[in-house]
């Protein structure tokens, strides 16, 4: 798959953070992210993510990755 083609990856941020009472602006001082960033990877549109980020949002969510992260089955 080409990467121009949409992705079938969903992020969980905003339903760990309901769950745990915090807002994304909470997060993104915890985790050391501009919230600019943070927010690209909530909805969606990040192009990747380091595995420093990815182990810093578990800690901070009390998380494992697959919480944080499904793909979604082919239609």
């Amino acid at each position: 798959m080409p990467p121009e083609e949409e992705h079938r990856v969903d992020i969980h941020i905003d339903q760990l953070l309901a769950e745990r009472g915090m807002t994304l602006t909470d997060l993104a001082e915890q985790i050391g992210l501009t919230l600019a960033n943070l927010s690209i990877l909530k909805n969606g549109r990040a192009r990747a993510i380091r595995f420093s980020t990815l182990t810093a949002l578990c800690d901070a969510l009390d998380c494992q990755p697959g919480d944080l992260i499904s793909v979604r089955h082919r239609a």
